[in-house]
This record gives structure tokens, sequence and C-alpha cells, in this order.
């Protein structure tokens, strides 16, 4: 038997378990349908998917039907499903007429939905209602929609054509037929490759080697036409992005200025002007005379996505002339498959783009910042004297999540307004940021050397992060627990209490001008001569220092900035703030303070305060989180009712009333949630305690 036999009884295996433990009545059909699209969205492909069964005028030319949906964030895509499964014993063939026919189904549904009123023919309280009225009526969909994906799913196997794209009530209609040697393949790596056949498209893509060639990879340099990023971006969007290290910096619908005005003005001049792009494949075919590339398999956009966006979005918001633009493309195919993922992210740190990427974004993925963010996204404030919202403190793990998880939380003001109520951007911590807390705060000595301290801030976020990464951060897994982060969120109250009693010229009455140096330098010394017995847990607890700590803090500062001007003997202040020979002098210094006046700030190492460990797996991504231990919490029956109650008082927008089901979905079948789902339920328990506590409560 081979791999993917093997595979196929697997399949209809899991198929045939979830179909038999449902409890709203799935078919085999459905429950296949919950399978795939699960693995879809695993790999990207797809996002915040529900799934919806409905058909209709069966046996005439109008029949229709489709599976499950989903919509993406930014309104740009909607991926529609449809599925022809059989529970045969061996991998079956699926011939062309049935992939037409589905193909035709699915979209006579999109036609019906989008352009013919059909939210008035299906029920309210049906699962394909929500998607039927969005397509409909949704005015910000239908402004930016750009892109159907049509898939059709399959447990057979299928070796015909895929039918041709198209376009459908003004909008491309893509089909993707995703058949059991598709599944084997994401089940296997987790994603699907991008193949362009360049010639069938009518494109010719000038390529040349650039001598670059090793075991890791081969360069080419290449000259794409406008016209053809605008095609891809409109065939894939997001998905051409789906290496880059960082998320996805909220491109559509936005257009750089200066790349819009060349494009308008001086199309011929764009080459010249533009840095290019660089990307990434797994193979490159070239034609006969070695000039031109015909295929490219795995096409993947790791620095260039503005410009790729930027192109496209001129085209279609300003009907601008894109035939003379062209922009070089640099490909690195990738041979060494066992480091691709390294490969790709340093292709990405060195290239030359628009957007800078900075050092601290290619370790987004460390276990230990993967494991604060999930507390993050978990622990909420406590009550204080000030305030009777709880919120949360938003670690920004990878650039540009704040952003998305806002833009998932609905695109009206008021799901907007909710999501900043719960989550203030003043709260929001990158990860620089977070290494500056924790490097101002204490020391860390390496083979008898001082390697992190509060000079080594003062060199900058980029050269402090790499220290946080190198010695400072958490070795053990264990430690980042909810005192950690309670802690670090304390030191980050402090620092950022401390930086704004400084004060600025603009704010007026500021210590100086070494507020960079400073307000580092003042918190280490002051966990130094306090002797570590700071109560870092009565800061969190009311999320502010006390007036007489502030005040202490304030005057310490006024006297650490004179001594570093004075004992800088001619050198550049903050230049000599950036030797460990300025701190060594620091702390030899004899600085007038009382620490009677926050002796109520200070515990007794004999009694500290009592604090409890929220127990947490030693593997996050195999065990329980805290996250979904409050989202399992709530039963499937719940979330069920959250989703209605979301629909029916218009606090929750399409995505998150479908997250809310998908969650209930996957709970009955025992899977776990997405991380982006994990991410959209907080935004979901934040929406529902604010303005129905009650519905938790039961």
């Amino acid at each position: 038997m081979t791999e993917l036999e093997k595979y196929y009884q697997r399949l209809n295996q899991e198929v045939y378990a979830v179909q038999t433990t449902s409890e709203d009545g799935d078919t085999q059909e459905q429950a296949f349908t919950g399978c795939c699209i699960d693995l879809l969205s695993d790999s990207g492909e797809t996002e915040n998917p529900a799934l919806a069964y409905d058909e209709r005028d069966l046996r005439t030319r109008k029949q229709h039907k489709v599976n499950g949906y989903a919509i993406s964030e930014n309104y740009e895509t909607v991926d529609l499903f449809i599925s022809l499964y059989k529970p045969e014993e061996e991998v079956w063939s699926v011939y062309k007429e049935e992939i037409t026919q589905a193909a035709k189904r699915l979209t006579n549904f999109f036609i019906k939905a989008f352009d013919g009123g059909y939210e008035n023919v299906v029920a309210e309280s049906s699962d394909v209602f929500v998607l039927a009225h969005t397509l409909g009526s949704f005015a910000e969909l239908r402004e930016k929609l750009v892109r159907v994906n049509a898939f059709i799913l399959t447990n057979g196997e299928y070796k015909g054509e895929v039918p041709s794209r198209t376009e459908v009530c003004g909008r491309a209609m893509i089909y993707n037929v995703i058949d059991i040697r598709s599944l084997f393949q994401m089940d296997q790596s987790s994603r699907l490759s991008i193949e362009i056949d360049f010639k069938e498209q009518g494109f010719r893509i000038p390529c040349m080697p650039s001598g670059a060639d090793n075991g890791e990879y081969t360069a080419y340099i290449a000259v794409m036409p406008g016209e053809c990023l605008a095609k891809l971006y409109e065939s894939f969007g997001a998905r051409l992005l789906e290496q880059n290290v960082r998320s996805f910096l909220q491109f559509g619908g936005n257009i750089n200025k200066g790349m819009r005005d060349t494009i308008r003005n001086a199309p011929d001049m764009f080459f010249a002007y533009n840095n290019g792009i660089a990307a990434t494949a797994d193979d490159i075919q070239l034609d006969y005379s070695g000039k031109y590339i015909t295929k490219i398999n795995n096409f993947q956009i790791v620095n260039g996505g503005q410009t790729t966006a930027s192109i496209f979005y001129t085209k279609k918001k300003f009907k601008a002339d894109i035939s003379k633009v062209a922009v070089q493309v640099k490909i690195s195919v990738v041979k060494d498959k066992d480091h691709y993922s390294d490969i790709v992210a340093s292709i990405s740190r060195y290239a030359n783009t628009q957007n800078k990427v900075n050092s601290a974004d290619f370790t987004a993925n460390n276990p230990v910042l993967v494991r604060f963010e999930i507390l993050s996204r978990h622990i909420m404030t406590p009550l204080t004297a000030d305030s009777s919202l709880q919120t949360y403190w938003f670690f920004e793990r990878a650039r540009g999540q704040y952003q998305t998880l806002k833009q998932q939380a609905g695109s009206s003001k008021k799901a907007k307004d909710i999501f900043e109520k719960t989550h203030p951007n003043k709260q929001k911590i990158t990860k620089t940021e977070l290494a500056k807390y924790i490097n101002s705060w204490d020391e860390f000595t390496w083979h008898q050397k001082l390697v992190v301290g509060p000079h080594i801030v003062a060199l900058g976020n980029e050269k402090n992060y790499a220290r946080f990464i190198s010695h400072s951060m958490p070795k053990d897994i264990k430690e980042v627990n909810n005192i950690y982060f309670e802690d670090t969120v304390a030191k980050a109250i402090l620092f950022r209490d401390a930086d704004k009693r400084y004060g600025t010229k603009k704010s007026g009455n500021p210590i100086g001008e070494l507020k960079n140096v400073v307000v580092p330098y003042t918190l280490s010394l002051l966990n130094r001569i306090t002797e570590g017995r700071l109560d870092l847990y009565k800061i969190w607890k009311a999320q502010k220092p006390s007036p007489a700590l502030s005040n202490f803090i304030y005057r310490l500062m006024i006297q650490v900035n004179a001594f570093i001007i004075e004992c800088a003997e001619g050198t550049h202040y903050i230049e000599w703030a950036k030797r460990e020979e300025c701190w060594d002098k620091v702390k030899a210094h004899q600085f007038e303070y009382n620490l009677d006046e926050i002796a109520a700030d200070l515990f007794d190492p004999a009694n500290p305060p009592s604090r409890r460990v929220i127990a947490i797996s030693d593997d996050v991504t195999e065990e329980t989180t805290p996250e979904e231990q409050v989202i399992s919490a709530i039963t499937p029956d719940s979330w069920e009712k959250i989703s209605t109650w979301g629909r029916e008082s218009g606090y929750l927008d399409i995505q998150l009333q479908n997250t809310a089901r998908e969650i209930a979905r996957k709970m009955k079948k025992a899977k776990k949630p997405t991380s982006s789902e994990l991410e959209r339920a907080s935004a979901i328990l934040g929406t529902v305690r604010e303005h129905n506590p009650g519905l938790l409560e039961e």
C-alpha cells in the first residue's frame, strides 16, 4: 500500500469518526468538508472558514450547491467550498464532467447571492443566510472584493484540467481542485505550492542566472511586467506573501503614494525608481533558449509585497495603464529543503525593500515569545480604583499583529471601539520594548562578563534585543508563567511612567536631553538599591506606581542625569553612557535618597507576596494553552449562542460570528482552534463581557 493510499484510508476513517460523533447530524460529506477546511486553514490557504451547506434548484440549469465558505479579514477574498465525497474503499477517479458540474453549481450560488437577492429566499436561521446576506448587502465587501476562490474538494484523484478562471459579477472567479493528492501534500508539508505557467498566461519573463549557485540556492534575475504582477496579486493575494517573516502589513487597498504617482505619470521609469522584489521558489523552468521563464513552482514574495499590491490597486482604482511598468525580481531557488525556513528568513532579512525588516522580526517564532504572547491574550488586568474595565496588555510577537487583530474584531466603528477599549494601544508591547523593560531591570553576567545592563539598553533597540535573546530571555519555558508576565508588565508600567516623568521639550520641563539613557539607568539603579525588594505585584494590581514611588524615581533621575554628564569628562554624554565603565561609576556613586519614602512599595523577603502559578504545559504547540483553557471552559452550545447573539445584536461581524460557530464545531470534534481563532475568540469574549456578561454567566 502506497503512502497516498494509507492517507486515503486514514482520511476516510477520520471523516467517519467526525460524522458519527457529530451532535449536529452532519452528513459524511459535511464531515469531509470540515476536515478539508481545517487542513486548508492550518496551511494558510484560507482564513476563518465556516461550514454552510445549501443546495437548490435540483436537476435544473440553475442548480447551485455550497458546502462552506470563508471571507478574508480585508474583504478582498471570498472562498467558496463544494465537496465531492465518496466513501469508497480505494482511491477513486474523479471525471472532468464532475469537476465542471461542481464549478458551475458553486458559480451559480455566488451569482444568486451576490446579485440575485438570495438572502431574501433563505431562512435567517440557516447557516448560509449570513453568507448570502454579506455577499448581497454588505457594502464594504462588495466594494473591496477582488477574487472569489472556488475550491472543489474531493477525496478522489483528479488528473484533468482545472476549469479556467473567469469573471463573475465583475470579480475574478478562480477555480481550485483540492483532490486526495493535494490533501496529502498539505498534510505532509503544511502548504500548497503556487505553480505559475507564464507561457500559458501569455507573459514573457526575461531571466538570467546571477552566477550565485551553491548547495543552498541558485539565484536568478528576472524582469516581470507590471501586468503580470497585477494578475498574480489578483489571483493569489496575500498567499504570495506566505513566507514573509512578519504579519501582512495591511497592504490591501493601500497604495504607496510615490509608486502610485510613478505608475500614473512615468510608468516607463518605474523599473529605474523601484528597488525591485525578492522572491523564492522551489523550481524554475526556462525555455529552449534559456532566457525566459516558462514555469515557476512555489513562487513566494519575501520582500516587495507593497510594490505588488500598489501596482494592482493603482490599476484597479485609477484605471492606470501599467503596460509600461516593469519590475526587477531577484529569485532564489532554494535547494536545501531541510533549512528552507531559515534560508527564506535570511533572504528577507537582507533584501533591500521599501519597508525595512528589523532583526527582531526573525525571532518571532521563539517558543518563549510564543508563550508570552499566549499569556498576553489570556491574562486580563485586575479591577482597579481607577477602572472597572479589565483590559489586556497586548504583546505583538510579529509586526502588524495588533492591527491584524483589530481588523479581525470587525470593520464597524463600534467593533473597533470595543477592541480599543479592551486592548488599548497604549498597552501594546513590542519585542524590542519587552527587551528594553527587562534589560533595564536586571544585570546578567556570562563567563564572569557583564553582558546585560542599562548601558546595553543605551546601545539601541537592535543591539539590546540581541542581548535579550542571547542572555536575559528565560532559557526554560516553564519560567514564562503568569507571574513572569505580571512582573514584566509591572516593569513596563514603571519604565513608561519614568519616561513620561522625565519629560520632553514638547511636554515642557524636561530633566534634560538624556531620557533614553537616564530612564533605564535609573530603573536598574532602583532595583539595585532596593536589593530586588520592590513589590512588582503591587504595581501590577494597581496598574500604576504609587505617587511616592513615582516621585522617588523622578528625583533619582535628576541625580543620575547630572552625574552622567559630570563624569563624561569631555566625551559625548550618550556615547559615554553606552560604556560599561559609565554604569560601573553610577553603581559606585552615593546618590541621595531615603528608602523610607517607598517603604510601602517594598516587600519583606521573609514574607513575600503570596502568588499562585498557573500551570502551563511544556509544549506550547501540542498541549493545552491557558487561552485554550478559557475557550474550552465555554460549551459548544454557548459558543453557538454567542454567534447568534452577535448577529442579532450587531456587536459581532460575520468573521467573529463564524469564529464562534467554528470553535463550537471544533470543540465537538475535539479539535484545537488555530492561533488566529484563539486571537479572535479573545476579541469575541471581550465584546461579550462588555455588552452581555450574563451570556457568559450562563
